[in-house]
């Protein structure tokens, strides 16, 4: 069952922050205002301790299921480049989609975490990029792509090259950029039900996790994790009874 997320929560994660009238409390990485007290900062974030489907989680476990391939028609459409203080997030033009099983959900954005929030059979990588989607209800389905050291990826360079540096500041990218380089030729891939990986920690949230990863350079890295000053990762969440398909 898909469950609509609140307009605060979709407001966050397809613009980067909440708008004027819907200001909340702030939060952070570490300290006291660090994910093991998001739940008590505000009672918007209540779910963050309440909640019972809460990511990132380590994907293990794995149920073998005949998994409808994904339906990625993405076009350029990468145009602004934002630090909200917590990521650098790239706003996305209408157009691109993501369909599965019929359903179909609107890119609106992507950001980065390092180290990566979800784990996979117990292995954490050095970064990890979600694709936030919405559909026309507000519900969203979130793709994300594990990246590795390795060859540097264009794409990124690309991106980088525009990055932000302060926190609250924003560009527009000199050229339109294409999320498909920053996908796996693979597209084989986990599902499991979750939510927000930042407050509110809203749940009702599709995750789709790419089984192949990425190389990005060690310099690309530590250009990202030099700009945030900090890791940019929740911990990992209680799986409880939730099946994770592969």
């Amino acid at each position: 069952m898909k469950t609509k997320l609140s307009l605060l929560a979709l407001t966050i994660l397809t613009t980067g922050c909440a708008t004027t009238t819907q200001q909340s409390s702030h939060w952070n990485y570490s300290g006291h205002e660090g994910p093991e007290y998001w739940g008590s900062l505000d009672p918007k974030y209540s779910t963050c301790d309440k909640g019972v489907n809460q990511s990132p989680i380590n994907l293990t476990g794995f149920i073998e299921s005949d998994l409808s391939p994904l339906e990625l028609t993405y076009k350029p459409g990468g145009h602004e480049i934002i630090n909200n203080g917590h990521t650098i997030q790239v706003n996305y033009q209408s157009g691109s989609k993501l369909g599965i099983n019929g359903h179909y959900y609107e890119l609106k954005q992507f950001h980065f975490h390092s180290p990566s929030e979800n784990h996979i059979s117990g292995k954490s990588y050095p970064m990890e990029i979600h694709l936030v989607h919405a559909d026309i209800d507000g519900n969203l389905a979130v793709v994300a792509v594990m990246f590795e050291e390795g060859h540097e990826n264009k794409t990124l360079k690309e991106i980088w090259n525009t990055m932000p540096g302060v926190a609250g500041n924003k560009s527009g990218l000199p050229s339109v950029v294409s999320v498909d380089g920053l996908l796996p030729i693979n597209r084989e891939y986990y599902r499991f039900n979750g939510s927000l990986t930042t407050p509110p920690c809203s749940e009702g949230v599709l995750w789709l996790v790419m089984k192949q990863s990425i190389t990005v350079t060690k310099e690309q890295i530590t250009k990202f994790t030099h700009v945030m000053h900090q890791p940019t990762n929740r911990p990992i969440q209680p799986v409880y009874a939730r099946p994770v398909l592969k």
